[in-house]
């Protein structure tokens, strides 16, 4: 059997360096004049042998993080596909970005950070329509393998997007405390009268203990914003003071322009131009050298 005549470090180097096209055709236009050069249908066929496997990020991303301490934050990010009608992996969903459904590619990316650095670990792409799993299922799937992997971190810090009790009794279940934002209208009893709206209670400076309708006490806080907003912030931990609490959403907020930044890497370079994500395989195992 024939060695192939593109490996798959070869490609990721292609992918790295495109500036903007990254088909199988402008691969094969960019090798350069060797006896064994690769065409078109040998980078197809690379791309058809690597099956979709978060591993290679991993072994990237083991070697710069400590799993015994700092964070794990959870997010997504849409890259917009307007035109796209035949790239896989594209769906309408919802876009922060254009606070409204669009047509695009979804990568849920879990990363770890110790306020110094900000590592990806591992992502799954959005493929309801055809696998099933919803962004909570790849949620509640990237936390287990990371428990897998030997983490222990302080916080489990994500969007109020994920906020369904589900993941929050999943959190609780593998030990670990949970940070992040609600909504007003979530229901929960202050005083033992019964549920009613966060909005309609009166949180302390210092943090509100209640009771979240279906999963038990936890922690509020009410930060007022800059911008004259109001956002809620719930915690497991109900030993956390605001001192300690207040840093915390700044610190998630700083970390989801990196989130987006990476996983927009992955899906940009690598997904459009391969069929179910085999593409991305092969380039997210270097975003935790490129951003970490």
């Amino acid at each position: 059997m024939n060695a192939p005549k593109m490996t798959d470090l070869e490609y990721i180097t292609f992918l790295v360096a495109a500036p903007h096209v990254v088909s199988c055709t402008e691969a094969a236009r960019v090798q350069p004049e060797k006896p064994r050069r690769a065409a078109h249908d040998a980078i197809n066929r690379l791309l058809q042998r690597l099956a979709p496997d978060t591993a290679p990020l991993w072994q990237e991303a083991e070697l710069l993080v400590d799993r015994t301490h700092g964070l794990l934050v959870i997010d997504d990010t849409t890259l917009d596909k307007p035109y796209a009608r035949k790239i896989a992996l594209v769906h309408r969903q919802w876009s922060g970005k254009h606070h409204q459904i669009v047509r695009g590619i979804n990568l849920v990316t879990l990363v770890w950070s110790d306020d110094t650095h900000a590592v990806p670990c591992d992502y799954r792409l959005f493929d309801a329509p055809n696998d099933g799993d919803t962004k909570n299922d790849h949620f509640r799937a990237m936390l287990k393998t990371a428990q897998h992997r030997g983490f222990t971190p302080r916080y489990v810090c994500f969007d109020g997007w994920y906020s369904a009790l589900d993941n929050l009794k999943l959190i609780r279940t593998l030990g670990w405390q949970w940070l992040t934002r609600v909504k007003h209208n979530r229901l929960v009893n202050p005083d033992g009268t019964g549920n009613r709206p966060l909005a309609e209670c009166v949180i302390r400076a210092a943090g509100t203990r209640l009771h979240l309708k279906g999963y038990g006490f936890i922690l509020v806080f009410r930060i007022d914003t800059p911008d004259g907003d109001t956002e809620y912030w719930a915690t497991s931990d109900e030993l956390m003071t605001m001192t300690s609490a207040r840093p915390r959403p700044a610190r998630f907020g700083r970390l989801r322009p990196i989130i987006a930044t990476s996983s927009s890497f992955v899906v940009s370079k690598a997904v459009p131009c391969a069929r179910n994500g085999h593409n991305a395989t092969i380039s997210a195992g270097h975003c935790a050298r490129i951003f970490g």
